[in-house]
């Protein structure tokens, strides 16, 4: 029997899950950082997991045959850093010109919005969003 996804759409609401956070600076980073992502993917917000905030979503099939859907583009405001899923941070030129980062596996961590190029950012959101198509 397949296990199922641990990371799944839920019905939660982004608004109340945005709210709670803290401190004010993260929240409204948070919150920003959501407008941007419904602004580029002219989806609404869903909340993936209990601490991932999705828009759209994708199918993936691996290998071994274990298929599933997440999110498109996404984030997690977690309390180090945001982590942005779906950003193509392996081969994205576009984050010479974003500030500063981190890259992990598959995420791009940013401390704070105001430590990025806001335009650089939108247009890293959007080439996500298209797959790394620029």
């Amino acid at each position: 029997m397949a296990k199922a996804n641990k990371t799944a759409v839920t019905q939660a609401s982004v608004q109340d899950f945005l709210a709670a956070l803290s401190p004010e600076a993260r929240r409204a980073d948070a919150a920003s950082l959501c407008e941007a992502m419904a602004r580029v993917s002219g989806e609404p917000p869903r909340m993936w997991g209990p601490g991932i905030i999705g828009f759209g979503e994708r199918r993936y099939r691996y290998d071994s045959g274990r298929e599933g859907a997440i999110c498109r583009i996404g984030f997690s405001p977690r309390k180090d850093a945001l982590a942005l899923y779906g950003m193509g941070v392996q081969d994205n030129p576009l984050l010479e010109t974003l500030g500063k980062h981190q890259t992990g596996k598959g995420c791009l961590y940013i401390k704070r919005l105001s430590d990025v190029d806001a335009k650089a950012l939108e247009a890293v959101l959007g080439r996500g969003w298209n797959g790394g198509a620029d």
